[in-house]
């Protein structure tokens, strides 16, 4: 076998990827020339103006969108459920009954109650009519006050008693001149004496009577206590059988059921949660530096993920007094119409305006080319095209706003983008 030296195999490499290096440069360079014969030497295109406009600054923020209202629905009383009047998603009003509870021991206390207060109204009118009877036996009206020395016993027994005074007084003086006998003057000391216990009796009698209307009056006002203790317990009873029916506390739609027919709940058992959607609350962190310019009732507008090409409409309602230390933001809630749409738990993000403006150019939408991240737009000038490397800003309907790289004088393609590149010819078939 023949031997070389180093030297003449170094020789023997190079040659060979010098070799191997030309083949490999004539081949790129052949398939670059074929790329650029393919791409087309003119190309038709429409066109549309670049808008110049000065626009809002705005600052952003995301929340999570939550009902305005939302309550847990629960039994005033225990007991066993014999009707479910909603579902998951069923829209109640308030006052509408939810459930029903078994009322069957709520209906026999209100028939025991009623008879009970019935007996009671009874006792009152008694009492009442042994009231009256008492006055009359005085002679009384029930509004007259009561003088001992008015009844008309009393009355008639002291004149009587007056008039045998006055006979015992003369008989006593006709006894010491010697006009009368003593016989004459004992009777009349006796007709005395028997007319003033007479009178003594009526007396009695009259005061006995009017302690019998201070009984009777007692009497009523036991009986008409015992009467309205009743009735509390007849209105009590029909609560019971109020609350054997559950109503909805507010208007808005179920999210949440845990009721059952059959199931037996206690007071502390949830039924159901129900939560108001017509309006939504979204809290907003606003920056430290933007906070001067928050004031209540301002318009902010927000989309969504579940909504992407949709604005909704909303206002600043409350606005915290303070600014988280930590975060140095100040939290404010807007109220956002849900439009029949949104939806409690929705992700959001959330535009408010500084209340400055900033110059931006506005061109369609479709006239934006995305290559790796790299969104480009092509100039259409003196008939050839110039691509044009953009930053963008928000869309605003069929619109795009551009921050960085254009003017706002120019005109931009909106068709064919994927046939232009930089320089090529172009004839332009339509202007918008």
């Amino acid at each position: 076998m023949r031997k070389y030296s180093a030297p003449v195999i170094i020789f023997i490499l190079s040659g060979f990827l010098i070799t191997l290096q030309t083949a490999c440069g004539f081949r790129a360079q052949t398939a670059n020339n074929t790329n650029k014969d393919t791409r087309p030497a003119n190309v038709e295109v429409s066109v549309a103006d670049a808008q110049p406009r000065d626009v809002p600054v705005y600052f952003e923020s995301t929340g999570t969108l939550t009902s305005d209202e939302q309550t847990d629905v629960a039994p005033l009383v225990g007991g066993k459920i014999t009707q479910v009047n909603f579902d998951i998603g069923s829209y109640v009003n308030r006052g509408d009954v939810l459930v029903r509870l078994d009322d069957r021991d709520a209906r026999l206390k209100i028939e025991q109650s009623e008879k009970q207060a019935q007996q009671a109204r009874d006792a009152v009118e008694q009492a009442r009519a042994n009231l009256r009877q008492a006055f009359a036996k005085l002679g009384l009206g029930e509004t007259q006050n009561f003088n001992v020395e008015q009844v008309a016993e009393v009355r008639n027994a002291k004149a009587i008693l007056d008039r045998a005074e006055i006979e015992y007084t003369r008989a006593a003086r006709l006894l010491e001149s010697g006009d009368v006998s003593r016989t004459m003057y004992d009777q009349r000391r006796a007709e005395r004496d028997q007319v003033g216990a007479g009178c003594k009796v009526a007396l009695n009698l009259a005061k006995k009577n009017y302690a019998g209307i201070r009984i009777a009056q007692a009497a009523l006002q036991a009986s008409t206590s015992a009467a309205k203790t009743a009735q509390v317990q007849v209105d009590q009873a029909k609560k019971s059988l109020g609350d054997m029916s559950v109503p909805a506390p507010i208007s808005g739609y179920v999210s949440e059921k845990t009721a059952d027919v059959g199931e037996f709940v206690a007071t502390s058992n949830k039924i159901a949660t129900i939560m108001r959607t017509s309006t939504l609350r979204l809290k907003i962190d606003i920056p430290e530096a933007s906070v001067g310019t928050i004031k209540p009732g301002q318009a902010v507008s927000l989309r969504t993920s579940a909504y992407p090409d949709r604005n909704f409409a909303g206002t600043i309602a409350r606005i915290s007094p303070g600014l988280n230390t930590s975060s140095r933001t100040m939290s404010v809630e807007a109220e956002v119409d849900s439009a029949g749409v949104l939806k409690p738990g929705l992700f959001a993000t959330v535009r408010i305006s500084r209340g400055e403006t900033q110059k931006v150019v506005l061109i369609p939408a479709v006239a934006v080319r995305s290559d790796g991240g790299t969104n480009k737009v092509f100039v259409i000038k003196d008939g050839r095209a110039e691509e044009h490397i953009v930053q963008l800003g928000e869309n605003e309907n069929d619109l795009v706003q551009v921050k960085q790289g254009l003017n706002g004088d120019e005109k931009i393609a909106i068709n064919n983008l994927n046939d232009l590149y930089d320089g090529v010819s172009v004839t332009q078939t339509q202007q918008q």
